[in-house]
């Protein structure tokens, strides 16, 4: 029988406490990693058979073993169930490649924050990164993201329609029939 000076009436009470601290731990500091969280569980395990009166051998490899099982178990099933990645084409990146429409002229070094795009139906905010300004009327693909503002480039030759293809283009005019 394992002897560590402990009367075997206290393990129940300091399984408890491991449990809880791990549990504190866990959600205080770590954030909900879930990296204590399995030995939280399995403390608390072990202290449901300390109060039993099952060896402290047992307790022990309850709570060594079956935290390191949960901790497996929820390590393979988070890495088949939670992905941090966006698929491409979801959120603010989706913008990156299509040609927009400059709406207000953007400045070199933009630093009156003035410059917007027409992009898929929503203007943007747009930086450039050219020497010279770019008018408004010009065609623009968008080169990068940066922060909430798109980084552009203007387009030479000619483009198809702005924007992806369907009703989402930049706002048309209706043609008057009656002007000359």
């Amino acid at each position: 029988m394992l002897d560590l000076g402990i009367d075997i009436d206290v393990w129940p009470w300091i399984w408890l406490t491991v449990a809880v601290v791990f549990a504190l731990v866990e959600l205080s500091f770590l954030g909900g990693t879930f990296i204590l969280l399995p030995f939280a569980g399995s403390a608390f395990v072990a202290a449901l058979l300390a109060f039993y009166d099952v060896a402290v051998e047992v307790q022990w490899a309850v709570f060594v073993f079956g935290g390191a099982l949960a901790f497996a178990g929820l390590y393979r099933w988070a890495r088949h169930h939670l992905h941090n990645e966006l698929p491409p084409g979801v959120g603010a990146d989706r913008l990156v490649g299509m040609t927009g429409l400059v709406t207000v002229e953007i400045s070199p070094d933009d630093t009156d924050r003035r410059g917007r795009v027409f992009l898929d139906g929503e203007v943007w905010g747009a930086l450039a990164d050219t020497d010279r300004p770019l008018p408004a009327g010009i065609r623009v693909r968008v080169a990068e993201m940066r922060g909430t503002r798109v980084v552009v480039e203007p387009i030479a030759g000619p483009i198809g329609p702005v924007g992806p293809p369907g009703p989402t283009g930049p706002p048309r005019r209706p043609i008057r029939k009656d002007a000359p």
